[in-house]
C-alpha cells in the first residue's frame, strides 16, 4: 500500500513482488565511480536494533502483559490495541525500528521491521510474507511507484510454555481487515526485508531528487539480496534519471531476462531509449508495453484532468470514475472524481469520494488535507 512521454517507474514497498533476475554477480550492475558519495550514511545492519526507548517499553510499559498472557499474545495485544503503542499508518518515509517506535507511525514495512526487533527481543520466532495484492500505484512528478505489501508472523517463545496459546504462530497484519480478507502470500526471508527497506529509501531518494543518495541505497538493495528485483527497477530509474544510458539499458534488460512482461521494466526501457536518441528500438519496446498494458497507470486520470481545465467536469467524472474502477485505493482518484461531483451539483457523492480519499491517504498530512477538505464541504453543502 500508485503519459504523452512514459513516466519513469519504480517499486518500492508502500514493494511489488515480481520474477527474480537470472543469477548473475549484482556487482556487474553498480557503477559507483559514477555517482558521489552520499550525504547521509548509508546502512542496513541495525534497521532491527532495540533503542533504550523500545527496550523500556518491554521491562516497563507492557511488562505485566507480558509475563501473563506470555510474550507473543502480549507484544499482540500492545501492538493491535490503539490505546498502548497508538500506532498510525503513514507511508511518507520508511524508517527502521527504532525510529519507527519513536515516531508511532510507518508504512508497512517500517511497522514489520518495529515488529520484529520486539519479537527478536523476546526471542519469538519471526517469518515474513509478501502479499499478492492488486498492484497500485501513486505518482510523485514523473515518477510512478508501484506498492506492494508485507506482514509478519510470531512464533511461539521456545522458553516459555506458560500459556497454550503461544504455540500457534500468529500473522500481524498493519492493514484493515475487510483489506486482507483472503490475502494470498509466499514466504520471504530477512534479507529479502533488508533489500525491500533499501530500496524504499532508494525510491524516496530518487523522489526528492537525492540521486547519489538513491543510487548508494539501491546498491545496498541489490547486495543484500541480488534476487530481489525491484532494486534492480529502481537502479535502473537512478541510470536514467543520472543520463547513464548504458548502465540503464543494462539494467533493464537484466529485469526483464527474468521476466518478460514485466511492464514496468518495458516502459523504463522504451524512455531509455528515447532519451538515447533510439527512436527505433523505443518504438519497438513501446508495442510490446501495449500488446501487455493498453492503458497504463493514470491514463484515464490524466485524461480526466485535461477534462476539468477545460471545465468539461461531466467528462471528467467519466474519467475518473474509470480510473477509480481499476484502482479504488488510490487517494487522489476518489478527491478528484468528488471535486467532478461536486461541480456538478451532486453534494452526496462529492462527499462520500472526499471520505474515500480520507480513508485511502498514505500519509498524516493527505488525511489531514482531506479531513479538512471534507469538513469544508459539509459546511457548505445546501441539501
Amino acid at each position: 500500500m500508485r503519459i504523452a512521454s512514459l513516466a519513469l517507474v519504480v517499486a518500492a514497498l508502500l514493494a511489488g513482488c515480481a520474477a527474480a533476475p537470472p543469477p548473475a554477480p549484482p556487482d556487474s550492475l553498480l557503477a559507483d565511480r559514477l555517482f558521489a558519495p552520499p550525504r547521509e550514511s548509508v546502512r542496513t545492519d541495525d534497521i532491527f536494533a532495540m533503542s533504550e526507548p523500545m527496550r523500556r517499553y518491554l521491562a516497563v510499559d507492557i511488562a505485566s502483559q507480558l509475563r501473563t498472557l506470555g510474550p507473543q499474545q502480549g507484544l499482540i495485544q500492545a501492538l493491535q490495541k490503539h490505546a498502548q503503542l497508538k500506532l498510525e499508518y503513514d507511508a511518507a518515509r520508511t524508517k527502521d525500528a527504532a525510529a519507527t517506535f519513536a515516531a508511532r507511525n510507518g508504512n508497512c514495512l517500517s511497522l514489520v521491521i518495529m515488529t520484529a526487533a520486539f519479537a527478536k527481543e523476546l526471542h519469538l520466532p519471526v517469518a515474513f510474507q509478501s502479499a499478492y495484492l492488486d498492484e497500485t500505484w501513486s505518482r510523485t512528478g514523473n515518477l510512478l511507484i508501484s506498492s506492494g505489501h508485507v506482514n509478519i508472523t510470531l512464533g511461539r517463545n521456545l522458553f516459555d510454555a506458560r500459556t497454550q496459546r503461544d504455540r500457534i504462530p500468529i500473522t500481524i497484519d498493519f492493514l484493515p481487515p475487510e483489506d486482507i480478507r483472503g490475502l494470498r502470500t509466499r514466504d520471504v526471508g530477512e534479507a529479502t526485508i533488508v533489500a525491500m527497506y533499501a530500496n524504499n529509501r532508494a525510491a524516496e531518494a530518487l523522489a526528492d531528487g537525492r540521486l547519489d543518495d538513491a543510487y548508494a541505497w539501491a546498491a545496498e538493495s541489490v547486495r543484500r539480496d541480488p534476487s530481489f528485483a525491484g532494486a534492480y527497477n529502481t537502479l535502473g530509474v537512478i541510470y536514467l534519471r543520472h543520463g547513464d544510458f548504458t548502465e540503464a539499458e543494462r539494467t533493464f534488460l537484466r529485469v526483464l531476462a527474468g521476466d518478460a512482461k514485466d511492464t514496468r521494466a518495458l516502459a523504463n526501457l522504451a524512455e531509455t531509449y528515447a532519451r538515447h536518441g533510439r527512436g527505433g528500438d523505443a518504438e519497438a519496446m513501446r508495442r510490446r508495453l501495449v500488446a501487455l498494458e493498453t492503458y497504463p497507470p493514470y491514463h484515464f486520470f490524466d485524461l480526466g484532468m485535461a477534462a476539468a481545465h477545460r471545465d468539461d467536469w461531466r467528462s471528467a467524472r467519466e474519467l475518473f470514475a474509470r480510473e477509480v474502477a481499476r484502482a479504488d485505493a488510490n487517494h487522489e482518484f476518489h478527491f478528484w472524481l468528488g471535486v467532478a461531483d461536486w461541480r456538478l451539483g451532486e453534494e452526496s457523492a462529492a462527499m462520500r469520494h472526499l471520505s474515500l480519499a480520507m480513508d485511502n491517504s498514505l500519509t498524516r498530512d493527505q488525511h489531514q488535507l482531506y479531513a479538512a477538505k471534507l469538513a469544508w464541504l459539509q459546511a457548505h453543502r445546501q441539501h
